[in-house]
């Protein structure tokens, strides 16, 4: 029997997450390091998932499969393909970073401070988080993906409403009040979301008699199972609604900005760049493979949807006055770009629609980063309380710098090239659609230089001119996201070469081809 290397990427992670909660209390520093260990071994065992993977082999690789619960079907079967993969390696990737950049953030507070920060528990609830989200993109059974894709709300639930930024540590009490709403909120939106999914799960069950996603897809291919139109539908919705509260995709997006704004600035990249994508890639792989028909079906609505999110996202980003809730905004925009491409329904949407997550993920990551090392100097999110940064902390508004021009898809950083090739696919097939969407670009220019030029540029504000300029550790955060946006940007090959015969498979799923140009070109 070969090695379980999907399980052992996944369960490295959790069983670390209680080594590390296991930790005596005294030894706050001895928990950091386990984490960040831990985290080091699971990128090593994501870059071998990643290695051994064949993008010209078979669509779903390094399979395990286990009976677990026969009398209902259900299997604990794993498998990856090459979507999966580029996001199982960007969410191992980032988790270090994550865990790095908040190395103080759950550290007790000032003497006499009535809250106590548990250290131990901070790290191995980002250690679970990544366990979940990690077999989230394996699991090739509906129901174990479900159980994850709803596990994954209980740390994160503690993770917003314990701890908070330390822009609120002078207000305990209204602090407390703000998260404790934040956290909520982010929980009964993803439970409604998920119990409609539930009962779209147990209706798939009922007409397929499993939860095998293979089996299911190859009988929905071959002709043996043939759902009736309206069962089709309403199945679809189910999941997608849960999908698209994840994403998060308006107008089922509220809970984000209160959620990114309340959490420390690592934890909003948990959110952003790790937890969300599940949504996004779970439209690509239960969606689009299980309900075909429907999919095309609901692409009209789900594309109007997608703009607004864009143009809408965008807005709001233009007249926010805080820093985190702005980049929330803002990834509210990436996200219906994200979406867009996924049901444009050709081949470049969908892979400038995997690649965006992943580009995605690196920049925002970069950004939110860099602006939680900004917020913790000066002790405030509100962009007004900033002037004349970069006078003081040139490395510090250098980062900041590329990290908004990688938000706005500048060309020669990575998002341009996920967001181009959105653009050419949808064009492609809805000329409208992409021609609103392309507004988006305009606004993201607009409130990424805004933000730069009030924050960082001018005269330079009393309270920023003693402000020091990023540390070794932060250093050691930002310059690899950095170098990564770069190299993406100029050489995204390696990337598009994993997930271009995945999507190749998934327009195979919904029988679809890539319209022909309009214009023969010249011979």
């Amino acid at each position: 029997m070969s090695f379980p290397l999907l399980t052992a990427t996944a369960a490295l992670p959790a069983i670390g997450a209680i080594a590390t909660a296991a930790v005596p209390a005294a030894r706050r520093t001895a928990a950091k390091w386990l984490a960040l260990l831990v985290s080091l071994a699971t990128l090593a065992l994501a870059i071998t998932v990643l290695v051994r993977f064949d993008p010209d082999g078979a669509r779903y690789q390094l399979t395990e499969s286990h009976a677990w619960i026969a009398d209902f079907g259900v299997r604990y079967e794993l498998g990856v393909d090459g979507i999966g993969v580029a996001l199982l390696a960007l969410t191992a990737l980032l988790i270090p970073f994550i865990i790095l950049a908040g190395w103080h953030d759950a550290d007790p507070l000032e003497t006499g401070s009535k809250r106590w920060r548990p250290t131990q528990g901070f790290f191995a609830l980002i250690l679970a988080v990544e366990a979940m989200v990690i077999i989230s993109f394996e699991a090739t059974d509906v129901f174990l993906f479900y159980i994850f894709f709803e596990a994954m709300l209980i740390p994160m639930y503690f993770l917003i409403g314990g701890f908070g930024d330390r822009a609120h540590a002078g207000s305990d009490e209204k602090a407390a009040a703000q998260r404790s709403y934040a956290a909520v909120k982010f929980l009964l939106y993803n439970l409604v979301g998920g119990l409609i999914m539930l009962a779209a799960v147990i209706g798939l069950y009922v007409v397929a008699g499993n939860f095998s996603l293979q089996e299911i897809a190859e009988a929905r291919a071959n002709g043996s199972l043939d759902m009736a139109t309206n069962t089709e539908r309403w199945l679809f919705l189910g999941f997608f609604f849960a999908f698209a509260v994840k994403a998060p995709l308006w107008p089922l997006h509220t809970w984000l900005p209160n959620a990114m704004g309340e959490a420390t600035a690592p934890v909003a990249v948990l959110i952003t760049a790790v937890v969300d994508k599940v949504g996004t890639f779970a439209m690509l792989r239960f969606c689009l493979q299980l309900f075909p028909e429907a999919s095309k079906w609901a692409t009209p609505a789900i594309l109007v949807l997608a703009v607004i999110s864009i143009i809408y996202g965008a807005l709001l980003a233009v007249g926010q006055r805080d820093i985190k809730r702005l980049v929330a905004y803002a990834s509210i925009s990436h996200f219906g770009f994200i979406i867009m491409g996924i049901f444009a329904m050709t081949s470049q949407g969908q892979s400038g629609a995997t690649l965006y997550m992943v580009n995605h993920g690196i920049s925002t990551a970069a950004l939110m980063l860099v602006a939680g090392f900004l917020i913790s100097r000066r002790g405030s999110r509100l962009i007004a309380d900033y002037g004349g940064v970069q006078k003081v902390a040139p490395v510090l508004a250098g980062t900041f710098l590329i990290g908004g021009l990688a938000t706005l898809s500048l060309p020669g950083l990575a998002p341009f090239v996920s967001e181009f090739l959105v653009l050419v696919g949808t064009f492609a097939r809805y000329p409208v659609i992409g021609i609103i969407a392309t507004f988006g670009i305009v606004l993201a220019a607009l409130y990424t230089l805004v933000l730069y030029q009030r924050t960082m540029t001018g005269p330079v504000k009393p309270e920023v001119s003693a402000m020091p300029d990023l540390r070794a550790r932060e250093l050691l955060v930002v310059a690899p996201l950095v170098v990564l946006l770069i190299f993406l940007g100029v050489y995204p090959k390696p990337v598009t070469d994993i997930v271009n015969p995945a999507v190749k498979s998934t327009m195979s799923d919904v029988h679809e081809k890539d319209p022909k140009p309009e214009v023969e070109a010249a011979k």
